[in-house]
């Protein structure tokens, strides 16, 4: 598919004028998804409270929780619920946090070993508050998954540590995860109103930092459309990812979580997802998940084995 055959939408949304400001697009059949509900579901829900553990897929109100969850996966959330940081997009709640938990990385272990995952990944809040961002305690984390869980395939997808400690990322790197994630979220023009307090360059060169510090460590980033970005930005931030020599891309379609946010410029069609899918793999990324329904953890570990193969294929080990 090429640019000619695609239909993309004038970016300038002339339709706009044709619906009040604070009118939202009609959300489309292709976003909608069944909800969670099941024996599965139940279980990993069940799991998840015996073990006083937060997951992302609830606090952030993910789309993909009733599919993911009916499998026994679940993506944790580490460091409390509460962040020191305020996204417009993000539904996690923003405030001042408890002290971590140090028996959080024990319960996240056996929550792991006892739904029996192949690969997990774990993510949390920005915790500005702590010297070191909770490098360490994702470190923890990592080392009690390990012990527990040997063969379990670990992803973490962190904060970008912007207010913090120098070494906080050597910390977690040191630890090996298999997949080192930080999200990127939106093209750089839109961080003022979007990602506030963060700073696209600063995590450009974190996932760059992470390579030059362990180049056998697979990197990943995502970003979200649908924001009020246009196609020749997000190339340009799969240009950027790979200048930082960055494995995986995934891209989503950005949802609303409640008026308050930041509102759906529009929703992005699964032929434009097929087209950004196809110029990132021209840009040379290992692995790529575009659709609309893409998160950062959906279908992780199929596609963590996708990447490894992608790999061995590149360096004619397979």
């Amino acid at each position: 598919m090429s640019d000619r055959d695609l239909k993309i939408p004038d970016q300038r949304h002339p339709e706009k004028a044709h619906r009040p400001d604070n009118a939202q697009p009609k959300k489309p059949s292709w976003i909608r998804v069944k909800a969670p509900g099941g024996q599965g579901y139940a279980d990993t829900h069940k799991i998840m409270r015996e073990h006083n553990l937060t997951t992302v897929c609830e606090e952030a109100g993910c789309p993909n929780v009733g599919e993911c969850w009916s499998q026994g996966h679940a993506t944790m959330m580490i460091m409390g619920e509460i962040c020191t940081r305020g996204c417009t997009f993000c539904n996690v709640a923003t405030g001042r946090p408890d002290a971590l938990d140090v028996f959080e990385p024990g319960r996240v272990a056996d929550a792991v070993k006892k739904l029996g995952l192949n690969h997990v990944v774990i993510t949390s809040v920005d915790r500005d508050d702590v010297e070191d961002g909770g490098a360490e305690h994702f470190a923890q984390t990592i080392r009690a998954v390990r012990r527990q869980s040997p063969d379990t395939t670990i992803e973490i997808l962190t904060p970008d540590f912007l207010k913090c400690t120098p070494d906080a990322l050597e910390i977690v790197v040191r630890a090996k995860p298999d997949v080192f994630n930080h999200n990127l979220e939106t093209v750089p023009g839109l961080y003022p109103e979007v990602r506030p307090g963060a700073r696209y360059f600063h995590s450009l060169r974190l996932l760059q930092r992470v390579k030059e510090m362990d180049p056998s460590m697979f990197t990943k980033s995502g970003i979200m459309v649908g924001l009020g970005e246009d196609r020749q930005a997000v190339l340009q931030v799969m240009d950027d990812m790979r200048a930082a020599d960055i494995d995986f891309l995934t891209i989503g379609q950005y949802l609303q979580p409640t008026p308050k946010h930041h509102a759906v410029d529009r929703f992005v069609t699964p032929d434009e997802f097929a087209s950004y899918e196809k110029a990132a793999f021209g840009k040379g990324f290992l692995m790529v998940s575009a659709t609309p329904l893409t998160r950062s953890s959906y279908h992780a570990g199929d596609d963590f084995a996708r990447l490894r193969a992608a790999r061995q294929a590149k360096l004619g080990l397979a």
